[in-house]
């Protein structure tokens, strides 16, 4: 259970709490360092499962915990973003992301319980929109005032709303998989 895949799922966990501090902090750049962490949980997440592979290091642990610390630190940054940004530009991408993610994750279970889970496992588009959505949280957090780098804060609102895009497109793949199986129950 204490791999290195599942160490570093932990982290991401931990690093919850010190993304929140450090956007609330109001310390010189705070948006920077927020933006830091975040990245940090970002890199952890495609990193941890990289190496459940690479290692053959997959357990049980490790596969329900990976998507829930990815959801919460995902959720918790629209949620911080939301309230911060007090947009409905912002508001309802955030809102589509984390409903998805509350929808989906309860498909699967309920797809586990009558023994179909494979047909809604992680597809490649699943893993596309967690990119854009990681790639638009970090533009979205950070938002540089240099001039050097003002065009981070666009790129992540249109990262925003590619990520919800691919958002809605995944919940129709994976609801049209298991349609079958929810129409018949």
């Amino acid at each position: 259970m204490w791999n290195i895949p599942n160490l570093l799922t932990m982290f991401r966990l931990l690093l919850i709490p010190v993304f929140i501090f450090c956007f609330y902090s109001g310390w010189e750049y705070y948006r920077f360092w927020a933006a830091l962490v975040f990245c940090l949980a970002a890199i952890t997440d495609a990193l941890d499962g990289y190496l459940a592979r690479k290692l053959e290091q997959s357990t049980p642990f490790g596969a329900f915990l990976d998507p829930v610390a990815d959801k919460v630190m995902v959720a918790v940054a629209l949620v911080v973003l939301a309230i911060h940004e007090q947009s409905l530009w912002f508001s309802i991408p955030a809102i589509i992301i984390i409903s998805r993610e509350i929808a989906i994750s309860a498909l699967r279970e309920w797809m586990a319980e009558i023994g179909k889970r494979a047909n809604v496992a992680v597809s490649s588009l699943g893993k596309y929109k967690t990119i854009a959505q990681m790639l638009a949280l970090i533009g979205l957090i950070w938002q540089p005032q240099f001039a050097l780098l003002a065009w981070f804060t666009p790129v992540g609102y249109a990262m925003l709303y590619l990520a919800t895009v691919l958002t809605l497109w995944s919940m129709y793949q994976y609801l049209t998989a298991a349609w079958h199986d929810l129409s018949q129950q």
